[in-house]
């Protein structure tokens, strides 16, 4: 009999493609809520997962499941500490969209200088004089301070400094000075990001240990000229101080892509503010990001099911089922 591979939400079809050349079933899923993952998820061997909830009680309910795929590379939607006492790979797609996402985070960065947003509802009212009422920044000179210098981060340091011409200050302390250096000058810490620069872009994992990392206490460090980007995570930022941030005028303007609630609600005061791009958590999903994605989950669900381990591991389980 095949492995059954549950599919909870829609992905780019050559990723079932492979899974299905190699002779795996694959069972699309009835909701996206976690009561009916977990009634899906009872006859499957795997599941490949994107931004749907998966905890304890869907990998409890899977009682075959042997391996739990993450399409991208955020997994903190994944209770990967049960699934590891489970004896349950859970597996991710670190090389899928790096790129992809770090061409977001610059393309927000230009559309903030030159005031894109703005100038085009300016120009569609007919309001064709505000060519010389609001005028945008030149880039190149500027400061961009990266929080977080991973696969993501440090592209969009490379982009910037080298395609830009702007000053790339880096902050991560995973990282030596010297590991940063040859695509940003090294910061002490966060908080020397968020002082010194003119765009600040965040690119750190979210779950409990980055939970509300930054708050008032780092917008108040910013210039009042300054921007602020996040396309990592929502729950890394308090969204209220955000807000205010933004009311105040303690920042200039944000782009975001991620939300403390996802989607956020109809009467969300971010949705109302004339100085912030906001986009609906798709810094990844270009079309050929999206067949990379499916492509490396399903990757590693084959890996798993044929028994080799697995290329882009989150853990490790010692009893494997």
């Amino acid at each position: 009999m095949a492995f059954k591979v549950l599919i909870p939400q829609e992905v780019a079809q050559p990723g079932k493609d492979y899974l299905r050349e190699r002779g795996y079933e694959i069972k699309m899923g009835g909701g996206v809520t976690a009561d009916a993952i977990a009634a899906d998820a009872v006859d499957c061997d795997a599941i490949l997962a994107r931004t749907a909830p998966f905890p304890a009680k869907v990998l409890e309910a899977g009682k075959k499941l042997k391996v739990i795929s993450r399409h991208g590379v955020g997994y903190d939607n994944i209770d990967v500490a049960r699934a590891t006492e489970l004896g349950i790979w859970v597996t991710f797609a670190p090389e899928s969209n790096a790129n992809t996402v770090a061409e977001h985070a610059i393309g927000c960065v230009l559309a903030l200088a030159r005031n894109f947003i703005q100038l085009d509802r300016e120009t569609r009212a007919g309001n064709f004089a505000v060519r010389d009422q609001l005028f945008g920044s030149d880039l190149a000179g500027k400061t961009l301070g990266v929080v977080g210098l991973g696969k993501i981060g440090r592209r969009v340091a490379q982009k910037a400094g080298r395609g830009l011409e702007m000053q790339v200050v880096g902050y991560d302390p995973f990282l030596k000075p010297e590991q940063m250096a040859e695509f940003a000058t090294p910061a002490a810490s966060m908080e020397e990001v968020f002082s010194t620069a003119d765009f600040v872009t965040l690119h750190i994992p979210g779950g409990a240990s980055n939970k509300g990392a930054v708050g008032k206490k780092q917008f108040a460090l910013m210039k009042k000229t300054a921007f602020f980007i996040n396309a990592s995570r929502g729950d890394v930022v308090v969204e209220a101080d955000l807000i205010e941030a933004l009311r105040s005028g303690t920042i200039a303007g944000a782009a975001i892509d991620v939300y403390e609630k996802e989607p956020p609600l109809k009467d969300h005061p971010l949705l109302g503010m004339r100085n912030v791009l906001l986009t609906p958590h798709n810094a990844s999903q270009t079309r050929e990001c999206m067949i990379r994605m499916a492509l490396h989950a399903a990757q590693g669900i084959d890996e798993v099911l044929s028994g080799r381990r697995p290329t882009w591991p989150v853990n490790d389980p010692a009893k494997r089922r």
